[in-house]
C-alpha cells in the first residue's frame, strides 16, 4: 500500500485539541459585533438578543464563528478581512449550495441570510444553524468498539451517494459550476499549481504530469460534488451512526462525483485505514465492500478506473504538498514544517505511480 499521507500521520488528538471548540475572537477577525445585532434583528426570523460572539478555533480560510444568544446558537462563517482574490472565499456559493440542498433533507445546516453589504462587519457573511454534533478527527475511530464502528463508515458512503443521487438542476444549481472535463481541468489546474511551487525535478511527478492528461476517463457524469469530503468535514448525530450536516462547503462545485467518492477512499490506501490489517475485526468495511454499497446506491455496476483515480488523487495531495513547500521557499509558511513537507513530495509521487502502473502506465 501507499505511505500514510502527512495528514495520516499527523496526531489526530493534537489536532482535535487545536481545532475542537471555540475560542475568544481573534484581533484581526474582530468587527462591529452590535451591527450584527442590527442585521440579525432585521433579517434572521425568531432572532432575539442579546449577541455573543466567539471564534471556532482551527485553520478555516473563512473565519467562522459561533453566535450565541439566550434561546440558540448560530454559526457565521465571512470572508476574511483584507485584499482578495476575486474568486477566492466565495462564502456567497457556500449560501447557495447549502440553501438549495437544505429543502431536500440533505444533512446541510439550516441557512438564515446573506450578507453582501460591506459596510455591516466589513466583509461578506452567512448566517446558519449551528449544529450540534460529533466531529470525528481520528478515521480509525479509537474511541468506540467494532460494532460501533461500521455503520458510521457506512453512513459517509450512503451520505455521500445521497448528495450525487441529487438532481442540481431541479433545485437551482445548474450555475454552480461549469459541466464537462472536469478531471481533465482539475489535472491542468493541479498542475500548474505543482509547476509554479516545484522546488526540485522529480521524474514520477514528471511522468504522472505527461500520464494523467492523456488517459483521462471521460466524465460519465456530472453532480453535486463537495470538493473535500471526509470525516472531519461532517458532523455526526450525537448518538445515533448519522451524518446530519455535511461541513465547509468551500471547494465545492459541479463536477464528476468519481473524483469527491474516491477522495474518500483514499483514507483506505493512502491514509489512517492502511494500518489496520484486519478490516473485520476493527469494525472497518474493507474497500471493496464502500465501492460495492456506493455503486449500488447510484445506480453503477461497478469502477473499472479506480487506480487512474487514486492515482489522480495521490498526485492532487502532491501539488497540494509543493505548494506548502514552495510557499516556503517564498518566505510565505513555516519553514520548518514544509522541511518536513519537502521530503513526502517524492514518495507521494512513487506512491501514485504504482497505481498508475496498476492502471497501465
Amino acid at each position: 500500500m501507499a505511505e500514510a499521507s502527512p495528514d495520516a500521520d499527523a496526531d489526530e488528538r493534537t489536532r482535535e485539541m487545536l481545532n475542537s471548540g471555540t475560542k475568544e475572537v481573534a484581533e484581526s477577525h474582530r468587527f462591529d459585533e452590535a451591527a450584527l445585532d442590527r442585521w440579525m434583528r432585521a433579517n434572521v426570523a425568531g432572532y432575539v438578543g442579546p449577541l455573543e460572539v466567539r471564534q471556532f478555533k482551527g485553520g478555516q480560510s473563512n473565519p467562522t464563528y459561533q453566535l450565541i444568544t439566550p434561546g440558540k446558537k448560530y454559526v457565521m462563517r465571512r470572508k476574511p478581512p483584507g485584499k482578495l482574490l476575486p474568486s477566492a472565499h466565495a462564502v456567497d456559493r457556500e449560501y447557495k449550495v447549502i440553501t438549495a440542498l437544505y429543502p431536500t433533507g440533505f444533512p446541510v445546516a439550516k441557512s438564515y441570510g446573506l450578507c453582501t453589504d460591506e459596510n455591516i462587519i466589513g466583509t461578506w457573511f452567512y448566517v446558519m444553524d449551528m449544529v450540534e454534533g460529533r466531529i470525528l478527527w481520528d478515521q480509525s475511530l479509537p474511541q468506540y468498539t467494532p460494532a460501533e464502528r461500521y455503520p458510521i463508515y457506512m453512513a459517509q458512503v450512503k451520505t455521500l451517494a445521497d448528495l450525487h443521487n441529487t438532481d442540481y438542476k431541479a433545485i437551482g444549481l445548474e450555475d454552480y459550476g461549469r459541466t464537462g472535463n472536469y478531471m481533465a481541468r482539475q489535472i491542468d489546474r493541479w498542475t500548474k499549481q505543482y509547476k509554479a511551487s516545484e522546488t526540485e525535478h522529480i521524474e514520477t511527478i514528471e511522468r504522472l504530469i505527461e500520464w494523467l492528461p492523456k488517459t483521462c476517463p471521460v466524465d460519465d457524469q456530472t453532480s453535486i460534488v463537495h470538493g473535500d469530503y471526509r470525516m472531519d468535514n461532517m458532523a455526526m448525530h450525537p448518538t445515533e451512526p448519522r451524518v446530519i450536516a455535511v461541513l465547509d462547503w468551500e471547494l465545492g462545485t459541479l463536477g464528476n462525483p468519481l473524483a469527491d467518492f474516491t477522495y474518500l477512499l483514499m483514507g483506505w490506501v493512502n491514509g489512517a485505514m492502511v494500518a489496520i490489517e484486519d478490516k473485520k475485526a476493527h469494525g472497518a468495511p474493507t474497500i471493496e465492500e464502500v465501492v460495492e454499497d456506493y455503486c449500488r446506491r447510484t445506480g453503477r455496476s461497478g469502477l473499472p478506473d479506480l487506480n487512474w483515480y487514486f492515482a489522480y488523487n495521490i498526485f492532487r495531495l502532491a501539488g497540494i504538498v509543493q505548494g506548502i513547500v514552495g510557499r516556503a521557499r517564498d518566505g510565505t509558511a513555516n519553514s520548518p514544517q514544509a522541511a518536513a513537507m519537502a521530503a513526502r513530495v517524492p514518495a507521494l509521487g512513487a506512491a501514485a505511480w504504482k497505481f498508475a502502473e496498476k492502471a497501465g502506465a
